[in-house]
């Protein structure tokens, strides 16, 4: 937390316990001791993720970013929260947002026809094909990080990987470094959100 503040937090506390004291009524103050040591508890916003935890090994290469739309920031937060379900820290949630930042968008696709890359669904462009659940099931965006956080969870040594790796290791796509490219944004969507 930063000096500044930290000082109007504790200023605010002081100002609190001082005007209770001279106005509140003394009948309550009388019964305690004179050297009451009640805590008292203060009101601190909670930090940011620290950008070590978010991306230990720096970017990997170019990176792209896109705007997101309500859609898109809804999947992105439910991603965040899938992941504190499933007691993964932050980095899990960057290596997941990160994948599906390039395999929808963090759009939660539904079967697209001819466009359809075989029968891949969701977030995560999961394959009901390939074990990773009924259409229904990959389309939900819990259930679909969770089945990826699972997958990862598989990966021996994960969160000292690259992002790119750790992520291909999961999807097993035909682009497998196309995932470092979206490290920083779902950096920032992790940072942005984690405490919120």
């Amino acid at each position: 937390m930063n000096t500044m503040l930290r000082k109007s937090v504790l200023g605010i506390a002081g100002l609190a316990f001082t005007g209770g004291v001279f106005a509140g009524p003394i009948a309550a103050h009388a019964a305690e001791p004179v050297n009451s040591t009640k805590p008292v508890a203060v009101a601190v916003q909670a930090d940011k993720p620290d950008s070590t935890k978010l991306i230990p090994h720096g970017v990997q290469g170019a990176q792209s970013k896109i705007d997101l739309n309500d859609e898109q920031l809804a999947n992105a937060k439910a991603i965040i929260a899938a992941t504190k379900k499933a007691g993964l820290p932050e980095r899990a949630a960057v290596i997941s947002i990160a994948t599906s930042l390039q395999e929808s968008k963090l759009e939660n696709l539904g079967h697209l026809g001819d466009k359809n890359d075989h029968d891949s669904l969701g977030l995560f462009q999961q394959r009901p094909s390939s074990g990773w659940g009924t259409p229904e099931q990959i389309t939900d965006p819990e259930y679909s990080t969770l089945a990826f956080l699972k997958g990862l969870k598989q990966v021996d040594g994960w969160q000292d990987m690259p992002l790119t790796e750790a992520a291909q290791t999961v999807q097993v796509s035909a682009y497998p470094d196309a995932y470092a490219q979206w490290e920083q944004q779902a950096a920032d969507i992790v940072a942005h959100n984690w405490n919120s």
